[in-house]
């Protein structure tokens, strides 16, 4: 099944097709106001492990790995994978997140792991 996904930084200006905003991290992100988000939900379960993001640490040489082991916790996270796929199966979903890496993040990883290329 292809979806319409999307991925932008949460401090990029809600768009009229963004569809639903689904901010992906696990914390809240500075300087922004939970009615400037434009959230149609905040899945913060379906952000990576404390543990990993801290190893992680958005370093680019970590990314395939990161992938990896954030692919095998979200294939033990049948809720909220379930609850995105949901949202999906309903039209465009925007994955936002607040990292400024733009192609090193778990949003992007994620992304990935639900179009079924990542």
């Amino acid at each position: 099944m292809t979806f319409d996904l999307a991925v932008k930084r949460i401090y990029e200006p809600p768009a009229p097709d963004d569809g639903q905003r689904v901010l992906v991290d696990r914390i809240w992100p500075r300087g922004v106001s939970k009615e400037g988000a434009a959230l149609a939900l905040w899945l913060k379960d379906i952000a990576p492990s404390d543990d990993l993001r801290k190893w992680f640490g958005h370093e680019a040489e970590r990314w395939a790995e990161f992938q990896e082991r954030y692919r095998a916790e979200l294939a033990g996270n049948g809720g909220a994978v379930g609850e995105l796929l949901g949202l999906l199966r309903h039209g465009k979903v925007t994955l936002l997140y607040g990292a400024h890496d733009e192609a090193h993040n778990n949003a992007v990883a994620l992304a990935e792991c639900m179009r079924g290329t990542g």
